[in-house]
Formats: C-alpha cells, structure tokens, sequence
C-alpha cells in the first residue's frame, strides 16, 4: 500500500541522514542490544519505558538497551526499515499494521489518556474556544486525535468549522506560542501541562476525563517476537516492574522525569505530575482499548481515503502477543493496575 512504502521511503532517508546502521536481531545472550524509540523531548505516556532504563530494570533482564530520541512518525518507520528494535507509538504502528507491516505489540504502558487542553486564562469554558485557534499535534498522532475527538464528541465542536488549527512537532513550542498570544489553546501531556501552569496558563480540560486510551503500547517487528520470544519476554518483564515502581516510588521517579522529560525543571513540578500519573499505568493490554487504539486509526485513515469505507477492521488480537503477554505477567506475579473510568460522558 502506499502508506507503507512512504513509511519505507522515510525510514532509508532517516538512516543516511542520521548515519544509523541496521540494529541487527537481538541474541539470546545476556546483555542482548535493544533499541527502543524516545519522542523528542520526552513524555508521560512512555514513563514507564524511563523508569526501566534508570532503575536498570532492563539490564536485570540481561537487555543492553538505549532509547534513540526521534519524531514519532520517523520511529515508526525506524522500527519497519530495521533501525530500531521497538518503538512505544501505538497510533502510528496500528497505522503501519492495518497499511501491512508485520508488527507485534508485546506490552502496554499508558491505561488512561494523558492529554490537555491547555489554554490562557481569559478561556473559561470549551464554547471560548469557537473561532479561535488551537496548537495541536501532527494530523493522526495523538494529541491531535484525541482533543479533536472529546471537543467533537462532548461539545459538539469540529476544527475547521468552529476553530482553526496550527500544528506544531513539539509542545514547549505550543506553551510559548500562548505566552506570545499566537494561538488561545493547545494540546499538551500532563507533564507540559504542569509546567504551563508554572507559566500562568491553566488547564481547560483533561481528556482523561472523558476517553480511556493503551498509550506508550510498546510494539516492535513481527520477526524479532516470533525468532527471540525471550528477547520479548524480558521486555515485557522489564516494563513491568518499571509499572510496579512507579506507582509507589515518588521519590525515585522523580528523579527519572527530570531526567527525560525535557521541560521539567523542579523537583516541585516533577512531584505534581507524579501525583497526578502514579496510577495511570499498566504493562496489560485491555481487549476493549487494544480495539479502540485499532478502530481509532481506522477511521483516520478513512477519513484521509487509505482505508475503505465499507471494509470493517481486522481481528485486532493478530497484532498482540496476548498469550505471551498474559503468560509472562502471571509468572512474575504482576499487580495489575486498577483505573477509574472516565468521569465525564455524553
């Protein structure tokens, strides 16, 4: 399809541009290499991902592993094109998936969505909203999908009709674009949020509050799951016991947020997103928001004409290591998380 061959076609462009060489497949042996995606500048739906690399829970699994800091969508295409082992980009890889990319999903990281809107203080309500712009995210990532979707779904609001948009790669850039009067409001991760409110802006709405969501869903190549499951396992392994730590370990976590989440600046601000995320993960990978994530992409990519219309989505399970997945919580005795259901409804 062509969507993956422009995937394909990134993925070579990135790797001469940023002199990657091909990450050969994992070995069974101790201290395997692992490459797994970063987005730029860090954020709160991949914590867990942090977690395990800083309180080396991956070296434990006998994973020598380094997070390569990209865009989202030029992870996506590392991961296809062999650059990178794993990439923690659910929306783009269900895209790569439904488009023919044989990937797998192995574990889950974000149980709740993360997303604000965040705007200045003379918006009071979403209404203030109408005839004004908005920062958002790349059209089908996430943080433009998901404020787009509870704006269209609980206010009745779409982009073009009532507001206009003005997409920006990272969020520091939508903060300052308010502080300059540029645009009203933006989507920011709880983490930019925070720090937003430091800088005299508020938060108008939580979309957590209204959507569940699998973010930071860790997947990576078909082949590198079915030829090393133990490389999976450890994986899996590893995420979970980051899940574990973070929800009871404010102090140590702390310490991994400033370490990746660019904008933080102040053990004050790292303790108040921890607040508000400590319980938000879970290495499980729920059937019902496995579906959505899938159904999610689906009508985006019909909407942008690369999916028919009448030709409903695919079993979704194809694309999870459920039994794996399953198998290896169990054994290593993992709590599963418990997450309140959004609060809001239409």
């Amino acid at each position: 399809m062509r969507v993956l061959e422009l995937m394909f076609a990134s993925a070579a462009t990135l790797a001469l541009a940023m002199g990657f060489a091909i990450v050969p497949a994992p070995s069974a042996s101790a201290q395997t290499k692992l490459t797994m995606g970063k987005v730029i500048g860090g954020d709160g739906f991949h914590i867990p991902t942090y977690v395990a690399l800083d309180q080396d829970f991956f070296k434990a699994e006998g994973l020598d592993a380094t997070l390569v800091e990209l865009p989202a969508s030029s992870m996506v295409s590392a991961v296809i094109s062999g650059n990178l082992d794993c990439a923690p980009i659910p929306s783009g890889g269900a895209q790569a998936a439904l488009s023919g990319a044989k990937i797998m999903y192995i574990v889950g990281e974000s149980l709740k969505s993360q997303w604000t809107v965040t705007t200045r203080q003379d918006i009071s309500k979403p209404a203030d909203l109408k005839g004004k712009t908005l920062g958002l995210g790349r059209p089908g990532g996430a943080d433009y999908d998901e404020a787009q979707a509870v704006l269209h779904r609980f206010y009745q609001m779409d982009s073009g009709r009532d507001y206009k948009v003005i997409s920006f790669q990272g969020e520091p850039e939508r903060i300052a674009a308010m502080i300059n009067n540029d645009i009203v409001g933006a989507s920011l991760s709880i983490p930019h949020a925070v720090v937003a409110e430091k800088a005299g802006l508020k938060i108008l709405l939580r979309t957590g509050d209204y959507i569940p969501r699998a973010g930071g869903t860790v997947w990576c190549m078909q082949s590198l799951v079915e030829q090393h499951p133990d490389t999976a396992k450890k994986i899996i392994r590893a995420i979970a016991k980051a899940v574990m730590y973070f929800r009871t370990n404010k102090e140590g976590s702390i310490k991994v947020m400033e370490h990746h989440i660019g904008s933080i600046k102040s053990d004050e601000e790292a303790a108040l997103i921890w607040d508000q995320l400590h319980d938000s993960f879970g290495a499980e990978v729920p059937p019902d928001l496995f579906r959505e994530l899938l159904e999610s992409r689906r009508l985006t990519m019909i909407a942008a004409r690369q999916w028919p219309q009448d030709k409903p989505l695919p079993d979704p399970e194809q694309f999870l290591a459920r039994a794996m997945l399953d198998s290896t919580l169990k054994e290593m005795n993992y709590i599963p998380a418990t997450i309140a259901p959004p609060t809001k409804s239409n």
